[in-house]
């Protein structure tokens, strides 16, 4: 299953392997971000086209992790300290 983040109100895009490595691209961009606000979004079962093949990738919206919260960093940390322990 791979992910994708999304900042900078949609402008920007970045696929990553696994949940692990987005919590750190959230902590490496966002205190440089334009925008607070970054879209996780999850792989899910490719489009089926009418003949049956696949139509591609397609995401889904997984969550939203808005780093203006106050705590949010530190929230981030502690889920990405418990995923490697």
């Amino acid at each position: 299953m791979s992910y994708q983040l999304r900042f900078d109100a949609g402008r920007q895009q970045r696929y990553l392997p696994d949940r692990a490595a987005v919590l750190r691209a959230v902590l490496s961009i966002g205190p440089r971000a334009a925008d607070p606000r970054f879209e996780v979004w999850v792989e899910v079962e490719p489009l089926r086209l009418a003949d049956g093949s696949s139509g591609g990738r397609r995401f889904a919206l997984d969550r939203v992790l808005d780093v203006s919260r106050p705590g949010e960093y530190e929230r981030i940390r502690a889920e990405l300290g418990a995923r490697h322990e």
